[in-house]
């Protein structure tokens, strides 16, 4: 056989995942038997969290009652019809589709597929979830980076997303409540970028996966429900609000003008009916989840207020750190003052101390500014300890490394 080496596909090139790449280096590092504490993914179920029962129990008789076959390609009639009802709930109107995906993450890449074109480019929120850039270098559009204002609890950047936009623009995406800086969006801002949309036939993608984990009495404001005319696909789903990532069930609702839309949605449908089908049994957890009994929210925003509380606290606390308190999710963005490499940063700080987080420049952020993101999950005790950790380090980092330029 001649020796030769099977050349991967161009697009690959630029894909990175910074929540799963540094998971390399921790692995390396725990087998040293370094004791780990581990902020770097938003999997609830690692941590003192569970799914309510109900969700669980409906799920294990619709498997027992072998709906393990394949499923329609936009969801089962019960799961689109709860979806439908949700959306009502947050104000959508003018709901033109609505399809049931393997996890938010699906209907992301499906509705980003079936709208850009090699060249064009989406406007992307940065510090953002990495999973857009990802799915924007596979299909080779051009990155167009918009920034949230950390000086303004991290509020997207009206001037900024005016200045991005071009000819070559499609889409604007919105990640609210945020990851990675647990931001959530004020409604006057919410209608100019709406506005914008509009004015420059963009379509809105609203990733509102954190939707009901909002704090001290926050309330959440869906973008549709704030006009019903404009194209707008919001994503949900069950993995972060009902505690079930590994279901993989998520959702897009397609919502605006009819004659605006109507190619667009056949497009996406396309591609659904390509891919066959959602997980099935799991999607019969849909209805019971939206419909039944959300005491479980109030429990999680009370730990997750006291974690947060904690976070800010302990963060604001370490001299050359600072920390925009969140307001939603699970996650907080420090900044690294006095850092010149987040990256560097964060792989010293796992191996000198087994906490794992992940650098800031995973998710993007604004030039000539370092951050990392923290996880604050897991119970306070393990946060309180991997905090006092990072602190320690902080210190012995920047004198090391900053101040005599050893890097």
């Amino acid at each position: 056989m001649t020796n030769f080496v099977i050349k991967p596909a161009v697009r690959t090139e630029n894909i990175t995942y910074a929540v799963r790449d540094i998971v390399a280096l921790a692995n390396e590092v725990a087998k040293t038997g370094k004791e780990m504490l581990y902020l770097n993914i938003g999997d609830p179920n690692l941590f003192d969290w569970e799914p309510p029962k109900h969700l669980i129990e409906e799920t294990y008789k619709a498997m027992l009652k072998n709906y393990n076959g394949y499923a329609p390609s936009s969801g089962i009639k019960e799961a689109v019809n709860a979806i439908e009802f949700e959306a009502d709930r947050k104000g959508i109107k003018n709901v033109q589709d609505i399809f049931v995906t393997t996890g938010a993450s699906e209907a992301i890449d499906i509705c980003l597929t079936a709208l850009v074109n090699n060249g064009e480019n989406v406007l992307t929120p940065t510090p953002g979830y990495p999973l857009y850039t990802a799915i924007q270098s596979k299909l080779q559009t051009m990155e167009n980076p918009y920034y949230l204002d950390e000086n303004n609890g991290w509020q997207p950047d009206i001037e900024d997303i005016k200045s991005k936009i071009n000819d070559k623009t499609r889409a604007i995406i919105l990640i609210n409540p945020n990851n990675p800086t647990g931001s959530n969006v004020l409604p006057e801002t919410l209608k100019q970028i709406i506005d914008l949309a509009i004015e420059h036939n963009l379509v809105i993608f609203a990733d509102e996966i954190y939707d009901k984990l909002l704090m001290d009495g926050k309330k959440h404001t869906s973008i549709a429900s704030l006009n019903s005319e404009a194209p707008i696909v919001t994503f949900g789903g069950l993995s972060k609000n009902y505690m079930v990532p590994g279901f993989r069930i998520g959702w897009g609702i397609v919502s605006g003008n009819h004659s605006i839309l109507k190619d667009y949605i056949e497009a996406i449908n396309k591609l659904l009916r390509a891919r066959l089908s959602a997980n099935h049994p799991e999607q019969y957890g849909i209805a019971p989840s939206l419909l039944g009994d959300q005491s479980h929210l109030e429990i999680a925003k009370q730990k997750l207020t006291r974690r947060r509380n904690l976070t800010v606290e302990m963060m604001n606390a370490i001299s050359g750190i600072t920390c925009v308190e969140p307001e939603g999710a699970f996650y907080a963005f420090p900044r690294l003052h006095n850092v010149s490499n987040d990256a560097h940063f964060v792989s010293e700080l796992i191996k000198e101390t087994g906490v794992v987080v992940v650098p800031g420049s995973g998710f993007g952020q604004v030039p000539g500014t370092k951050h990392f993101r923290i996880v604050f999950l897991p119970p306070e005790n393990v946060l309180e300890k991997a905090y006092l950790a990072i602190g320690n380090f902080f210190t012995k980092y920047v004198e090391k490394y900053e101040k005599v330029g050893a890097k």
